[in-house]
């Protein structure tokens, strides 16, 4: 199976399992001080780059 293949499936499934898990972590933060919210989902927003990028790079060859 190509690498392209590989990663754009397991990339799918990696972020569907991350927006349910943000999602169900955000029940938590939404009586929160609004600066606890606000870097609960920066965080949330930019976490899950660190992963892809690396998958990105894999799928082409360049780790």
């Amino acid at each position: 199976m190509p690498r392209k293949l590989i990663a754009s499936l397991l990339g799918l499934i990696a972020f569907i399992a991350y927006v349910v898990a943000v999602v169900t972590m955000a029940d938590n933060v939404t009586d929160a001080n609004v600066i606890v919210q606000a870097a609960f989902f920066l965080a949330a927003g930019v976490l899950w780059t660190i992963p892809a990028r690396w998958l990105m790079l894999w799928s082409v060859g360049q780790r």
